[in-house]
């Protein structure tokens, strides 16, 4: 029986490329980053990224197919969840998330209190966020739903009254823990982000993180 080794194009919550099982629900771009062709035993992530347009986007869209691995082509990745790769530093793609993308731009303006930014305006924010190297630390109280912290379990995504600690080995949600409401924490989310998911931006949440001990989800959802 042969196992095949889990490819090298998930991404986590700090923006790492990694391979663990589990493709997700999401698809992103940030240009080619591999090296090699012909699957995943010959493809081979050389750099974390070619450009600073970072996108999300669906799995499927009008029947187009994207091979992995091809040369001269970018290099597909994939999320568990948007709340995953917004955390990564990612937006929506203007195309295949059209709506999506046209309400993170709106809130953008709003949130940034100026006219609605051009795409390349937005991408040149988030690259500064999330390559800067600062540490970004915020209130627990003021958290909404789908921002990512560094919880005492590791990265881990805020709901309801608790946050979804995310497993690195299996890309998927684990541990519950209960969500603190007085002190700080470390947000790996882009301010910039947390503040469009503030005004209402909604976010899509794995159902593993959304779902209490006694498996019935939270009424939380994308908006707090």
């Amino acid at each position: 029986m042969t196992t095949h080794r889990p490819a090298h194009n998930r991404v986590s919550p700090l923006g790492e490329i990694i391979a663990v099982p589990g493709r997700g629900s999401w698809m992103g771009n940030r240009g080619r980053l591999h090296e090699g062709e012909g699957g995943r035993a010959a493809g081979k992530i050389v750099r974390n990224h070619q450009h600073k347009t970072w996108i999300t986007c669906v799995l499927s869209f009008r029947g187009r197919r994207v091979a992995q691995w091809e040369p001269n082509r970018y290099t597909p990745l994939f999320f568990l969840d948007e709340a995953v790769a917004l955390a990564a530093g990612h937006r929506p793609c203007a195309e295949c998330r059209h709506s999506a993308y046209t309400e993170y731009r709106r809130l953008w303006a709003e949130t940034h209190v100026g006219a609605t930014p051009y795409a390349k305006d937005i991408d040149t924010q988030l690259h500064r966020e999330r390559t800067g190297g600062a540490e970004h630390r915020a209130a627990w109280h003021s958290l909404p739903a789908g921002v990512f912290v560094i919880a005492d379990g590791g990265p881990a995504v805020v709901v309801g009254d608790q946050v979804a600690v995310w497993d690195s080995e299996d890309n998927v949600y684990r541990g519950k823990l209960p969500r603190p409401w007085s002190g700080t924490v470390t947000v790996l989310t882009p301010p910039s982000t947390v503040e469009i998911i503030r005004a209402g931006y909604p976010v899509h949440i794995d159902r593993s993180a959304r779902e209490s001990a006694t498996g019935k989800p939270f009424l939380e959802y994308g908006r707090r």
